[in-house]
């Protein structure tokens, strides 16, 4: 479980702890605040060792491998031209600093984890970052990260195409895209499968399918429709599905969802929100960002009436001078004035008052 992340003079951060939750994390903010980034950020630390013993072989990692790794990672995951662009902008050269800590696998034995990992790099920087704390083994969870828009209609031949070529789109859609390419889970998985995708089902109408091809379809009972023909709010559904099928959304691991309100109904949205916490409930540990009042008063019932278990942490983003500020608590009551979600309340009362 990632316990915390700290961020100093990280793109518009200039000195920012976020304390996550065990089961689900939400950031909330407008627009350009940075929320985005804060998934990125922790992304791409998983990733890195999630791969590292299958890159270079080695039972522990090792810090030539790390420096250039969790570097190019962040390149392929923001786009900027270099590492230093990624450093908070001021007057002057200026140092950011990222530091992540997970809970101990054994607490008994070791008080901190062997996953820990901090790294900076300043704005000069090019193509590596320097490792301040060593981590001393290599995660065994993939995360998995998922943009505002769904992926299955690219996803057949892109990952080809992506490593053979040079492409702009953000390395978070090949990651995804790969684990969408993944076969199907079997055995005693099987149970706890249906029962998170069955909802998933009832609502697109059918199921995904794969065509020995790659391609994806969505089949029902009057028969079987290509991925690019459903409506774009299904196939966002379509693609938790598929996730879930394969085991990668199960009962371990991470999920990083960017706006999963994007292009989504509120009967999706409220599908969605249960999605989250049902994988959430499971054992994943789920990161959202979202500006939507209905996603979030949606998640907060169901918290309140079917998953009372569920720990759950909220982020609130805030314009700070230069720079943002960031509050935390349990709900989105604690976590500060949100313009966005006012805007909205402020709305609804004024249409009351019209009717």
């Amino acid at each position: 479980m990632l316990k915390s992340l700290h961020l100093k003079n990280f793109t518009v951060f200039p000195g920012a702890t976020f304390n996550f939750g065990k089961n689900l994390n939400v950031i909330v903010g407008e627009n350009g605040l940075g929320k985005t980034h804060v998934l990125k950020a922790a992304y791409c630390i998983l990733a890195v060792s999630a791969r590292g013993s299958r890159d270079t072989g080695a039972a522990n990692p090792t810090k030539g491998y790390l420096q250039t790794a969790i570097a190019s990672k962040l390149r392929g995951v923001f786009k900027p031209d270099e590492i230093g662009r990624l450093a908070r902008r001021q007057a002057g050269r200026n140092r950011c600093e990222v530091e992540s800590h997970f809970a101990g696998r054994r607490p008994s034995l070791f008080p901190g984890s062997r996953l820990d990992v901090s790294f900076s790099f300043n704005t000069s920087s090019r193509s590596e970052v320097t490792i301040d704390q060593m981590p001393s083994e290599w995660s065994e969870e993939v995360p998995i990260y998922l943009p505002t828009r769904e992926l299955l209609t690219i996803s057949p031949g892109f990952v080809a195409l992506y490593d053979s070529t040079h492409l702009q789109f953000e390395e978070t859609w090949r990651d995804t895209a790969l684990l969408l390419e993944a076969p199907l889970a079997r055995g005693a998985r099987e149970a706890r499968i249906r029962e998170l995708i069955g909802p998933i089902e009832e609502a697109m109408g059918g199921w995904v399918e794969e065509d020995p091809s790659g391609r994806f379809y969505l089949r029902t009972k009057t028969g079987r429709f290509e991925i690019h023909l459903v409506a774009e709010g299904l196939r966002k559904l379509a693609m938790i599905a598929r996730l879930i099928a394969t085991g990668s959304l199960l009962d371990k691991g991470y999920l990083f969802w960017d706006e999963p309100n994007a292009n989504l109904n509120p009967k999706l949205l409220k599908l969605v929100a249960r999605t989250i916490l049902s994988v959430a409930q499971s054992g994943v540990q789920v990161f959202i960002a979202t500006h939507n009042l209905f996603l979030l008063r949606e998640l907060y019932v169901l918290q309140s009436e079917d998953f009372r278990g569920i720990e759950a942490q909220c982020f609130g983003l805030h314009a700070k001078g230069s720079g943002v500020e960031v509050t935390q608590g349990a709900t989105i009551d604690d976590i500060g004035d949100i313009t966005s979600l006012d805007e909205e309340l402020e709305q609804s009362d004024r249409y009351l008052e019209t009717a």
